[in-house]
């Protein structure tokens, strides 16, 4: 939280007087959705714990953004007016995205907000990889950032055909979600009894990007499919929405359109939870081309694919390898007879082969990460290893079987 913020109507140098540990590096962390928030959490977690370091968060406007303060807010922050904290002075920023982070005066360290590089940008001209053109790294001819975090060494060629000349600053990280997940993978047990599941309860797990193309907009088919044709008695269902879903639409239309799943016991897991712990509990996964659906290939899960459009997908990525290789959700069998045949043609080595391309760095984002945000800030490292913690249990899923007015 920063210290400055309850003293926004003074300037920066009377602000100052107000605080108790003064003449600290101070870090920006701009959120521009809840999306990037939740991404940005686990890069903070590396700084926790060194009193040389202040971390001022802000949230700039954004089309996503309507839930940031609250969701800032629930972790004891209150955020800078952006307008204010365009007239500071940083040692260093974070961004999850690219929009208005030329305003900034900081070095700038870029990080993805999901799993790869997994979209390109329809109708772009030339190299449209989402998230590596030089209208995403250099918005409105900014600076180029200090560093381009990428998760995995093949990324650089995505990079090399987009952007060639951010190459020099691009550093090779890992993903933070990545080593969650293959951390917290021996916990699946306690998640499942978490959640309140039987040993004999199959728990489907449907996820869904955002955008016209996502599977969001088949679940008007699916949910009764998951309500008609799974037993109650032998199979759980949870749905997983992406945050840019419920905040372009608003909360109360998302659970109004969503409102059979509350009246049959689906649990909707809000935007605010942490998706991660469910998704390691799932013996089904019905996704699409987001990055929760490849996270899934670490969890032995077998996959369907309820959605996945060539045009919207990066061909380099593995969410292309995973669009030929997971089985098509068909409107003609029954549902159970499809999870029954992903099951029987999963094959663990195929789906190890589209995750091991999620990062190069298994199990070293931390170190990778922490050292490059301490270079940039000229400061030493704290003498101890960053661990990765595994993921706290998930509330019971009958927490998510109830509508509420404001769960985002």
């Amino acid at each position: 939280m920063s210290a400055f913020s309850k003293h926004t109507d003074l300037p920066e140098t009377r602000a100052r007087q107000w605080l108790t540990l003064v003449g600290r590096k101070r870090i920006l962390v701009i959120v521009h959705t809840v999306a990037y928030a939740k991404r940005l959490l686990d890069v903070l977690s590396l700084l926790e714990a060194d009193f040389r370091i202040q971390i001022i968060f802000t949230a700039p406007p954004h089309a996503f953004g309507d839930e940031v303060p609250r969701f800032l807010e629930r972790l004891g922050i209150v955020a800078l007016p952006w307008e204010e904290v365009t007239r500071m002075t940083f040692d260093l920023a974070l961004a999850a995205g690219p929009q208005r982070v030329g305003e900034v005066r900081a070095p700038l360290i870029t990080i993805p907000h999901g799993a790869n590089y997994l979209k390109r940008v329809l109708g772009a001209a030339g190299p449209n990889v989402a998230g590596l053109r030089k209208a995403d790294l250099r918005p409105g001819g900014a600076p180029l950032p200090a560093a381009v975090v990428v998760p995995h060494h093949e990324d650089l060629h995505d990079l090399a055909g987009s952007y060639p000349e951010a190459l020099d600053v691009a550093r090779v990280v890992g993903d933070p979600a990545h080593d969650r997940i293959v951390a917290s993978l021996p916990r699946r047990a306690e998640y499942r009894r978490a959640l309140g599941l039987t040993e004999s309860q199959k728990l489907v797990v449907v996820t869904s990007t955002w955008g016209p193309r996502s599977s969001f907009g088949r679940l008007e088919a699916l949910l009764p499919r998951l309500i008609g044709e799974l037993p109650s008695h032998h199979f759980r269902s949870a749905v997983l929405v992406h945050p840019n879903v419920w905040s372009g639409h608003g909360a109360w239309q998302v659970q109004a359109w969503l409102a059979r799943c509350f009246q049959e016991g689906i649990g909707l897991v809000p935007p605010v939870a942490d998706w991660r712990s469910v998704l390691i509990s799932a013996d089904w996964i019905i996704g699409d081309h987001g990055s929760v659906t490849l996270y899934g290939t670490l969890t032995g899960a077998p996959i369907l694919l309820a959605s996945s459009p060539e045009q919207e997908i990066n061909p380099a990525s593995p969410a292309a390898r995973l669009a030929t290789t997971a089985p098509a959700l068909s409107p003609t069998p029954s549902l159970v007879d499809q999870l029954a045949y992903a099951a029987v043609e999963y094959r663990p080595e195929e789906y190890a082969a589209i995750a091991a391309r999620i990062t190069s760095e298994p199990g070293r984002f931390n170190r990778n990460m922490r050292r490059v945000m301490y270079e940039v800030l000229n400061l030493g490292q704290p003498a101890h290893a960053p661990l990765t913690p595994v993921l706290p249990p998930p509330p019971p899923l009958s927490s998510w079987t109830t509508r509420r007015e404001h769960s985002a």
